[in-house]
């Protein structure tokens, strides 16, 4: 029992070690994959089948889309709306740009917009779709005919719709129309294909969302491809797609995730359909939506509904979609911990509009309801340190009889009624809530970029006073004085002096290198992170320090 005390430590540093190593993202090996056609019985559910207008069909066949030329080339056109612009290009019908006009790149005020597209995408673009049947071609290099001839279309006060239509030789009409809204993320996408041929076609609609892989090592949350499958949130590290590539069911969206910000797309009424995943050797990764088989009768057409959302990861702003959308939100085993404390921080956030003034007050909340526990623990702990005398003279007698010693001391602890277990509880007790806290003070978009005070200008990054120019080895950049961790060390190097010291002097020494071990893990954590601590900790010595004076 006597050594409880240290294993407990070092586990607790140990499983705050994992959080630098759990979720690193190993190099992923290429993976071919194939579009593969999902077979159903039945129809897609949200695929209604109509007759092809006749007028529209004489006009499509009097002016056949013109095919891309180097006299024609592919149309640019540029949506602007008060939420973000978007590029979309008559090659493929797909998006080339997307940047946030209400997020920038980094802290800085005359930072870049946020892109959500990367540079090796923009040449590709995303949101492609196509039909495994009736001899489609690759419709990625295909050039569309857009609606309009304008190269750009604001969206201020009522929504636009803007299509792009597609003729294949078999006389499958394939058509894409967005439509944009001036007050939403989300992007309507409808997509119909009219068969005008004299024979039916069979095959599947699918639609790809591409983005460049998360870089290697560069994940502590989950970032990659996921989807809502069944209900249930399917997210796919990339190391598991070489041995699982498809999944299959009710799928209710699929998308991919960066750390505070995503694409998706939504079907508008979920039907059995796959999510088939594949990584190229550049780093390009895919996740593609492929609907059921289905079957278009010749001289009708079939329409599919999809909502597009290209956006920050924002819970509350999710939830208004009402698509289930939100749960892609998902804090890890301790997510019913973390989400109520993220409800409660922006709660604050409105009462107070800053976020390090949120975190210490949701601290100073959780040490109130930790608060009965803590003062029984070190209570405990006062305990232990007055009968120290008599645990060293018993370790000391019976040394060299390890059985007989700990049952001495066993007997001492029930003649004194202490728990020698009762002065590790708050540690214990404390893991779930800094689990829970890292994941949620990580990926909350809410403070990226957030301000505290003084040289704390993003909660999201660590805290650095002065940048040295240089780099210093295990500091990630900016390289200067991490403040906020120096003094979170010293607050436990204190807290550790208070505790009553283990018997054993090798343990004693061990313990107090401690607080030196979590500095070192500390240094590039979050500043939001190490204030949650340091605040902690600090109400921790004040704690201890009152019923040590109590119970003297």
């Amino acid at each position: 029992m006597e050594q409880l005390r240290l294993f407990i430590a070092i586990a607790l540093s140990f499983l705050v070690f994992l959080i630098w190593n759990f979720f690193f993202v190993e190099q992923q090996q290429p993976v071919n994959t194939e579009n593969t056609p999902v077979k159903s019985e039945q129809a897609a559910k949200d695929a209604k089948e109509q007759p092809v207008d006749p007028e529209l069909l004489a006009q499509i066949k009097q002016e056949p889309v013109l095919q891309q030329t180097d006299e024609n080339p592919p149309k640019l056109i540029v949506v602007k709306t008060p939420l973000y612009t978007v590029e979309i290009s008559e090659k493929g019908a797909v998006f080339t740009n997307f940047v946030l006009n209400k997020y920038r790149e980094r802290v800085e005020p005359d930072s870049p917009l946020k892109q959500l597209i990367p540079e090796k995408i923009k040449t590709i673009g995303t949101v492609h779709a196509g039909f495994t049947g009736a001899g489609i071609p690759n419709l990625n290099n295909v050039k569309f005919s857009a609606s309009t001839s304008s190269d750009s279309i604001e969206v201020m006060n009522n929504p636009v719709k803007l299509s792009f239509s597609w003729i294949s030789p078999q006389g499958l009409i394939f058509e894409k129309s967005f439509s944009f809204s001036p007050d939403t993320y989300l992007v309507g996408l409808d997509i119909s294909l009219k068969n005008t041929s004299a024979n039916p076609v069979q095959g599947n609609l699918i639609i790809s969302l591409l983005d460049q892989a998360p870089a290697e090592g560069n994940m502590y949350g989950f970032e990659g491809p996921s989807a809502l499958i069944d209900n249930s949130l399917e997210q796919v590290k990339l190391k598991k797609i070489e041995d699982k590539n498809i999944y299959k069911g009710n799928l209710q969206w699929i998308a991919i995730e960066s750390r505070y910000f995503m694409s998706g797309i939504i079907p508008k009424e979920p039907a059995d359909s796959s999510m088939l995943l594949s990584l190229t050797k550049d780093n390009v990764l895919e996740n593609q939506y492929t609907g059921p088989a289905i079957t278009i009768n010749a001289g009708s057409q079939k329409q599919f509904e999809f909502d597009l959302f290209f956006g920050p990861k924002k819970l509350k702003l999710l939830k208004s979609f009402n698509n289930g959308l939100n749960k892609l939100i998902h804090f890890g085993m301790f997510d019913f911990i973390a989400k109520p404390c993220l409800w409660l921080m922006n709660f604050l956030y409105t009462a107070i509009p800053n976020y390090g003034l949120a975190i210490i007050i949701l601290t100073i909340i959780i040490k109130i309801i930790l608060w009965p526990l803590g003062n029984k623990s070190y209570k405990s702990m006062n305990e232990m340190k007055k009968i120290q005398p008599l645990m060293t003279e018993i370790r000391e007698k019976y040394k060299d009889d390890k059985k007989k010693m700990n049952e001495e001391l066993m007997g001492l602890y029930k003649i004194y009624k202490i728990n020698p277990m009762g002065g590790c509880l708050p540690m214990i007790l404390q893991i779930p809530v800094f689990f829970a806290f890292y994941r949620m003070l990580y990926e909350a978009i809410e403070l990226r970029h957030a301000p505290f005070f003084g040289w704390i200008n993003d909660l999201s990054a660590p805290d650095r006073l002065f940048d040295f120019g240089f780099s210093i080895p295990f500091m990630e950049p900016p390289y200067g004085i991490p403040v906020l961790t120096i003094i979170m060390g010293g607050t436990m190097l204190l807290q550790q002096k208070m505790s009553p010291p283990p018997g054993d002097p090798a343990q004693a020494k061990m313990m107090m290198f401690m607080p030196v071990i979590f500095t070192f893990i500390f240094i590039n954590f979050s500043s939001g992170l190490v204030l949650y601590w340091l605040i902690n900790n600090i109400l921790s010595i004040s704690q201890q320090y009152y019923i040590l004076k109590k119970n003297a």
